[in-house]
């Protein structure tokens, strides 16, 4: 067995994926690249339950015969109970842009301070191995959302999510400190520990 399934086909999300699993000796395709097309209904409650939706939907199409991977990530903001959530891909319609839910998040944020605006990044990542386990790593990657867009690194809502710690949004981050402290970073690494101690 030395191929990884990744249920995803966004590009981005893959470029990190490949960086951050780079040396483990095993082909990373994306569901595309390995010819799975597949329309998964994401109806967990947390991040972890669609992920694990999503990778054991894959690994049936796959015959389990190819180790799955599935994540599932978003926006959690304190202020707005924890909007968008899971809802993240999907808040105000999954055809949106980013600047136009960016734009939103900011407008509903006006006159909040700082230590208001708390904000995280959340990822989890779902794995199925070839024999049928499961595991689940969970990544945190905190912040505040900023006053306007900033940042032409990273995608989606990186360019609002501001580190004070740093002076600068996740999409003004060097993409490879990003990837050491973001939630899916964080995430990907455990789930490597993982498939390590699996001596796939």
């Amino acid at each position: 067995m030395s191929r990884i399934i990744f249920a995803t086909g966004n590009k981005d999300k893959m470029r990190e994926i490949r960086e951050i699993l780079d040396g483990l000796g095993m082909e990373i395709l994306s569901m595309k690249e390995a010819g799975i097309s597949a329309d998964i209904v994401e109806d967990g409650k947390t991040f972890a339950e669609n992920a694990m939706i999503k990778a054991k939907a894959v690994w049936e199409l796959c015959g389990g015969k190819d180790l799955v991977l599935a994540d599932d990530s978003g926006l959690e903001i304190d202020y707005l109970n924890k909007e968008p959530g899971i809802y993240s891909a999907r808040y105000m319609g999954e055809d949106t842009s980013y600047r136009i839910k960016n734009a939103n998040l900011i407008s509903r944020l006006e006159g909040v301070p700082d230590e208001k605006r708390t904000a995280r990044f959340v990822c989890a990542i779902a794995a199925v191995f070839p024999d049928g386990d499961t595991a689940v790593t969970v990544g945190n990657f905190e912040g505040i959302i900023g006053y306007e867009e900033a940042g032409e690194h990273g995608f989606g809502y990186d360019p609002i999510f501001f580190l004070p710690e740093y002076g600068c949004s996740s999409a003004q981050l060097d993409p490879v400190k990003k990837n050491e402290l973001s939630h899916r970073g964080q995430a990907l690494r455990l789930i490597r520990k993982e498939i390590e101690a699996r001596s796939i």
